[in-house]
């Protein structure tokens, strides 16, 4: 088998790892707010929901959570699961952990801002939203981009963990060709494409930051 043709058997996996951490990204940076806002709640009953949530998203491995989001529909609703159930189940099991991290991460910097900040806005006549998306949420970003870059490039290792339910990304696709061909550069290729990938997310992230630059 030539490397070229490995490299493009990959690529095809690559897409497969993009879209799973792209679809997470999209539904657990504004989930992870979401659950902020419940974790800072004054209501003890949704924060202590919100608190075992965030305790059992942290405290237990991301593999085994996607093991119960994929069979959870058959072993409690006796409900019938299609092939095509696989990439979803990804989705919701990589979107529901991350967005645990990204809400106390949103909550460290939420609560780190000033209370003279609210003070202000209110004397200036801004409502609670206004405050909170135009004065507070900018400075927020700022302040928790380093943390939150971290965990986007843990995301990219991590979408190799979908093997576990039988998803077809890079990873399982460089380990199958491997076996076939007795061979480590289908992993080495492997490695490099998670390498390049993690790159250009570091290199985006730094950007991005720099544009947030003029709260300093």
């Amino acid at each position: 088998m030539s490397m070229l043709f490995v490299f493009l058997q990959l690529a095809e996996g690559l897409l497969t790892s993009v879209s799973i951490f792209a679809l997470t990204l999209i539904f657990s940076l504004p989930l992870g707010l979401v659950v902020s806002f419940g974790r800072m709640s004054k209501n003890k009953i949704m924060q202590t929901v919100i608190k075992v949530y965030i305790s059992i998203m942290r405290g237990t491995p991301l593999m085994l959570q996607l093991i119960v989001v994929y069979f959870a529909p058959f072993y409690m609703w006796k409900m019938r699961i299609a092939s095509s159930y696989r990439f979803l189940a990804v989705i919701i099991a990589f979107s529901i952990n991350y967005a645990a991290y990204f809400a106390e991460i949103y909550r460290g910097g939420i609560e780190s801002m000033p209370v003279g900040q609210y003070e202000a806005a209110k004397v200036l006549g801004f409502s609670r939203y206004q405050t909170f998306f135009k004065i507070i949420l900018p400075q927020v970003i700022k302040r928790i981009l380093p943390s939150i870059t971290n965990e986007i490039i843990t995301l990219v290792k991590d979408t190799s963990l979908a093997f576990v339910i039988a998803v077809a990304e890079m990873f399982t696709l460089a380990k199958q060709i491997a076996a076939a061909q007795t061979t480590i550069m289908p992993l080495i290729i492997a490695g490099l494409y998670y390498y390049v990938f993690n790159l250009f997310v570091a290199f985006l992230m730094e950007y991005i930051e720099k544009r947030y630059s003029y709260y300093r």
